[in-house]
């Protein structure tokens, strides 16, 4: 966007989540991080669907949100009438980034013609079509990566591989080797990368190459955690976009009335339970089971007579706005078998549990757990990895 010689000092930021509260709530943290400890001002400029609910459930997050120095725009609802009932809901949520670019050039019009100066615009892994539009209007643009740095590196990557593996992922039977990173089984690549013929593959290849127009690509993970993948991305020799390691950034209070958790009887139940004898099941927001599957689970953990807190979705044997979970999908701690029906049933989910709860792999899992939360927490503390990127992070839009 053009400098303006009436620009306030207070650096300012443009956040572009994609729809869905798993997407606003990092990029939240990141808002506050910024506006507390650096005195930032950032607008969030948010893009709907003709889902009502949703646009709901992000405007009672955000009056969470210490309201000072951070604001939203809501961008019109687009919608999606004209899209077939398969289509997988990775490309639904970047085509409602992608309907929405020409309403974004609009705001990003009128709040220049208002003298709004941004030193950066944040997107998120499913916007960064958005690159082209913050180039147009002289923004630095910014890729906020919500998962791993080994899932970046997949991504990177992509390209290449499809280049090498000219059949299907899950049929590779070698191990695929990412640089910094342990190998990986094509099955375990992601859903949406698994057939090549569809539109989502498509798309996702797409999208890989809009990474290398970046200024800057912030990763949701720590140093300590995945040192080897951030030294190769950090490198030069194969990717020069700069990579800032700022996780983990998790949910915090925000000291607002409205926060949210402060009052849920399953919390004030959890605090109240001894430590690593409660087993927390969620299959995230894009996430549904099979009625069969879902009775099967709900069978096997009362049986297992070990106590639980389970976020439940209404099942859905076939549903084009989630993502149906094969067991190839269903990654756990442990290794399950299936039935004849493809479900794993009551007495596998009972084993399974009582591994996880009271077992000796349970056990090394826990350790394992507390090691990585001791170090996460380090990450933060006063010099600390995760809080010095977003030191030289916030130091460079300041600068410009």
């Amino acid at each position: 966007m053009k400098a303006s010689k009436d620009q306030p000092k207070q650096p300012h930021i443009a956040i572009l989540p994609s729809p869905g509260l798993g997407h606003l709530i990092p990029l939240s943290e990141l808002a506050k991080k910024l506006v507390l400890r650096h005195n930032f001002s950032v607008t969030f400029i948010i893009p709907t669907d003709n889902t009502s609910s949703h646009e709901q459930a992000h405007k009672a997050f955000l009056q969470t949100l210490p309201h000072n120095n951070i604001n939203s725009i809501f961008l019109p609802p687009i919608s999606f009438n004209d899209l077939p009932k398969d289509t997988k809901i990775e490309s639904r949520i970047s085509l409602t980034v992608n309907r929405s670019l020409p309403a974004l050039r609009q705001t990003l019009n009128a709040l220049e013609a208002s003298n709004t100066c941004f030193s950066a615009l944040v997107v998120d892994i499913l916007g960064v079509f958005a690159i082209d539009v913050s180039k147009e209007y002289n923004i630095k643009p910014y890729i906020f990566f919500f998962s791993s740095a080994m899932a970046l590196s997949l991504v990177l990557n992509l390209s290449k591989l499809d280049q090498t593996i000219t059949y299907e992922y899950k049929d590779f039977l070698e191990p695929i080797k990412l640089l910094g990173c342990i190998p990986l089984e094509g099955k375990d690549l992601p859903d949406h990368v698994q057939d090549k013929t569809n539109e989502a593959y498509k798309f996702a290849l797409e999208k890989c190459k809009k990474y290398h127009f970046a200024k800057g690509i912030i990763v949701n993970s720590f140093l300590d955690l995945e040192s080897g993948a951030f030294e190769t991305l950090n490198d030069g020799d194969w990717f020069e976009v700069p990579v800032y390691p700022i996780g983990p950034l998790i949910q915090t209070d925000s000291g607002s009335s409205l926060s949210l958790n402060s009052n849920l009887y399953c919390l004030k139940w959890l605090d109240e339970q001894s430590d690593g004898l409660v087993l927390y099941i969620s299959f995230g927001s894009g996430g549904t089971l099979s009625h069969g599957q879902l009775i099967e689970l709900a069978l096997g953990l009362e049986m297992s007579e070990k106590k639980f807190i389970w976020v439940v979705k209404s099942p859905n044997e076939n549903s084009s706005n989630a993502a149906f979970f094969s067991i190839e999908s269903l990654k756990v701690a442990l290794r399950v078998r299936v039935n004849e029906n493809g479900i794993v049933d009551r007495e596998q989910i009972v084993k399974l549990v009582q591994g996880l709860i009271g077992g000796f792999e349970g056990e090394k899992l826990g350790k394992r757990i507390r090691v990585i939360k001791d170090e996460a927490a380090i990450t933060w503390s006063e010099l600390g990895s995760s809080e010095k990127a977003l030191d030289d992070l916030a130091c460079k839009w300041i600068q410009g």
